[in-house]
Protein backbone atom coordinates (compact mmCIF):
# COMPACT_ATOMS: atom_id res chain seq x y z
CA UNK A 1 0.00 0.00 0.00
CA UNK A 2 1.50 3.38 -1.15
CA UNK A 3 1.17 6.09 0.91
CA UNK A 4 2.76 8.97 -1.30
CA UNK A 5 -0.98 10.76 -1.65
CA UNK A 6 -0.18 10.94 2.57
CA UNK A 7 2.96 12.90 1.84
CA UNK A 8 1.41 15.04 -1.00
CA UNK A 9 -0.99 16.44 1.59
CA UNK A 10 0.87 17.03 4.31
CA UNK A 11 3.00 18.78 1.29
CA UNK A 12 0.31 21.26 0.19
CA UNK A 13 -1.01 21.83 4.15
CA UNK A 14 2.19 22.67 4.55
CA UNK A 15 2.31 25.17 1.35
CA UNK A 16 -1.06 27.01 2.08
CA UNK A 17 0.43 27.13 6.00
CA UNK A 18 3.41 28.63 5.34
CA UNK A 19 1.50 31.13 2.79
CA UNK A 20 -0.93 31.95 5.80
CA UNK A 21 1.63 32.81 7.94
CA UNK A 22 3.57 35.64 5.14
CA UNK A 23 0.03 36.80 4.77
CA UNK A 24 -0.57 36.86 8.15
CA UNK A 25 2.79 38.59 8.80
CA UNK A 26 2.49 41.41 6.03
CA UNK A 27 -0.96 42.44 7.24
CA UNK A 28 -0.01 42.59 10.44
CA UNK A 29 3.38 44.69 9.80
CA UNK A 30 1.09 47.68 7.44
CA UNK A 31 -1.36 47.33 10.45
CA UNK A 32 1.92 48.18 12.56
CA UNK A 33 2.65 51.08 9.76
CA UNK A 34 -0.67 52.39 10.20
CA UNK A 35 -0.25 52.76 13.91
CA UNK A 36 3.10 54.69 13.74
CA UNK A 37 1.60 57.28 11.13
CA UNK A 38 -1.24 58.02 13.34
CA UNK A 39 1.45 58.16 16.41
CA UNK A 40 3.37 60.13 14.63
CA UNK A 41 0.70 62.17 13.72
CA UNK A 42 -0.56 63.09 17.18
CA UNK A 43 3.18 63.63 18.04
CA UNK A 44 2.82 66.45 15.40
CA UNK A 45 -0.64 67.93 16.28
CA UNK A 46 0.79 68.52 19.58
CA UNK A 47 4.22 70.22 18.56
CA UNK A 48 2.57 72.17 16.25
CA UNK A 49 -0.24 73.24 19.30
CA UNK A 50 2.98 73.80 21.50
CA UNK A 51 4.61 75.88 18.44
CA UNK A 52 1.41 78.09 17.79
CA UNK A 53 1.13 78.40 21.96
CA UNK A 54 4.47 80.00 21.97
CA UNK A 55 4.01 82.06 19.25
CA UNK A 56 1.17 83.21 21.51
CA UNK A 57 3.07 83.95 24.39
CA UNK A 58 5.72 85.63 22.74
CA UNK A 59 3.24 87.68 20.98
CA UNK A 60 1.56 88.88 24.43
CA UNK A 61 5.27 88.69 26.29
CA UNK A 62 5.48 92.54 25.51
CA UNK A 63 8.84 91.85 23.87
CA UNK A 64 7.71 93.31 20.45
CA UNK A 65 6.56 95.98 19.02
CA UNK A 66 2.56 96.12 18.60
CA UNK A 67 2.54 95.38 14.61
CA UNK A 68 4.80 92.68 15.32
CA UNK A 69 2.99 91.34 17.85
CA UNK A 70 -0.22 91.74 16.08
CA UNK A 71 0.96 89.82 12.74
CA UNK A 72 2.39 86.97 15.68
CA UNK A 73 -0.92 86.38 17.08
CA UNK A 74 -2.55 86.13 13.98
CA UNK A 75 -0.58 83.85 12.32
CA UNK A 76 -0.80 81.78 15.44
CA UNK A 77 -4.52 81.45 16.06
CA UNK A 78 -5.36 80.91 12.47
CA UNK A 79 -2.55 78.00 13.02
CA UNK A 80 -4.20 76.68 15.79
CA UNK A 81 -8.09 77.17 14.43
CA UNK A 82 -7.50 76.06 10.86
CA UNK A 83 -9.54 73.46 9.57
CA UNK A 84 -7.92 70.02 7.88
CA UNK A 85 -7.65 71.44 4.57
CA UNK A 86 -6.26 74.67 5.23
CA UNK A 87 -4.01 73.39 8.10
CA UNK A 88 -0.29 73.38 6.58
CA UNK A 89 -0.96 76.91 4.70
CA UNK A 90 -1.71 78.17 7.93
CA UNK A 91 1.11 76.54 9.74
CA UNK A 92 3.51 77.52 6.82
CA UNK A 93 1.99 81.24 7.56
CA UNK A 94 3.45 80.89 11.05
CA UNK A 95 6.65 79.78 9.88
CA UNK A 96 6.78 82.76 7.64
CA UNK A 97 5.63 84.98 10.76
CA UNK A 98 7.91 83.85 13.06
CA UNK A 99 10.82 84.53 10.96
CA UNK A 100 10.01 87.59 10.10
CA UNK A 101 9.07 88.84 13.49
CA UNK A 102 12.82 86.92 15.11
CA UNK A 103 15.07 87.63 12.22
CA UNK A 104 14.10 91.49 11.91
CA UNK A 105 17.72 93.05 12.03
CA UNK A 106 18.49 94.77 15.43
CA UNK A 107 15.58 92.29 16.89
CA UNK A 108 18.79 91.09 19.36
CA UNK A 109 19.66 95.11 19.91
CA UNK A 110 15.95 95.87 20.54
CA UNK A 111 15.46 93.27 22.84
CA UNK A 112 18.75 94.30 25.12
CA UNK A 113 17.35 97.91 24.94
CA UNK A 114 14.01 97.29 26.67
CA UNK A 115 16.16 95.11 29.19
CA UNK A 116 14.24 91.98 28.57
CA UNK A 117 16.34 89.37 30.49
CA UNK A 118 13.65 87.08 30.82
CA UNK A 119 13.11 87.64 26.91
CA UNK A 120 15.64 84.84 26.66
CA UNK A 121 13.53 81.71 28.21
CA UNK A 122 10.06 83.13 25.92
CA UNK A 123 12.39 82.81 22.95
CA UNK A 124 13.85 79.58 24.08
CA UNK A 125 11.14 78.09 24.38
CA UNK A 126 9.96 79.36 21.07
CA UNK A 127 12.75 78.02 19.16
CA UNK A 128 12.31 74.77 21.05
CA UNK A 129 9.18 74.92 19.96
CA UNK A 130 10.41 75.09 16.42
CA UNK A 131 12.58 72.69 16.40
CA UNK A 132 10.56 70.19 17.55
CA UNK A 133 7.65 71.09 14.45
CA UNK A 134 10.56 70.13 12.13
CA UNK A 135 11.62 66.93 13.57
CA UNK A 136 8.06 65.38 14.17
CA UNK A 137 6.77 66.77 10.65
CA UNK A 138 10.05 64.62 9.42
CA UNK A 139 9.22 61.68 11.55
CA UNK A 140 5.23 61.64 10.38
CA UNK A 141 6.31 61.93 6.98
CA UNK A 142 8.74 58.84 7.40
CA UNK A 143 6.01 57.08 8.53
CA UNK A 144 3.89 58.18 5.42
CA UNK A 145 6.56 56.64 3.25
CA UNK A 146 6.97 53.84 4.57
CA UNK A 147 3.31 52.86 4.89
CA UNK A 148 2.84 53.97 1.18
CA UNK A 149 5.32 51.81 -0.12
CA UNK A 150 3.96 48.42 2.28
CA UNK A 151 0.80 49.54 0.39
CA UNK A 152 2.31 49.51 -2.83
CA UNK A 153 3.33 45.92 -2.51
CA UNK A 154 1.53 43.09 -4.94
CA UNK A 155 0.36 41.11 -2.01
CA UNK A 156 -0.98 43.95 -0.25
CA UNK A 157 -3.09 45.20 -3.34
CA UNK A 158 -4.14 41.96 -4.78
CA UNK A 159 -5.75 40.60 -0.77
CA UNK A 160 -7.18 44.34 0.60
CA UNK A 161 -5.22 43.16 3.36
CA UNK A 162 -5.03 47.77 4.15
CA UNK A 163 -8.86 47.18 4.56
CA UNK A 164 -10.36 50.40 4.29
CA UNK A 165 -7.72 52.52 6.05
CA UNK A 166 -6.99 55.60 3.85
CA UNK A 167 -4.16 55.84 2.29
CA UNK A 168 -1.79 58.63 4.69
CA UNK A 169 -0.97 61.43 3.13
CA UNK A 170 2.08 63.67 3.40
CA UNK A 171 2.24 66.61 5.62
CA UNK A 172 4.28 69.54 3.57
CA UNK A 173 4.26 72.69 5.17
CA UNK A 174 6.82 75.65 5.72
CA UNK A 175 8.74 74.43 9.10
CA UNK A 176 12.51 76.49 8.95
CA UNK A 177 12.49 77.61 12.53
CA UNK A 178 13.75 81.43 13.04
CA UNK A 179 17.35 81.84 12.16
CA UNK A 180 19.28 80.18 15.33
CA UNK A 181 21.98 83.04 15.68
CA UNK A 182 19.31 85.59 16.76
CA UNK A 183 17.68 83.76 19.30
CA UNK A 184 21.41 82.94 20.52
CA UNK A 185 22.49 85.90 21.50
CA UNK A 186 20.08 87.69 23.88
Amino acid sequence: MSYDWIIDVLFWIAVVFLIGVYVSWRATRLDRLHVRVETARAALDAALVRRAAAALELAASRLLDPAASLVLATAAHEARTADAERREFAESDLSRALRAVVDQPGFVGTLAAKGAGDGSEVLDEMASAAAKVAYARRFYNDAVSQARIARRKLLIRVLPLAGRAPLPDFFEIDDDPPARREIDHI
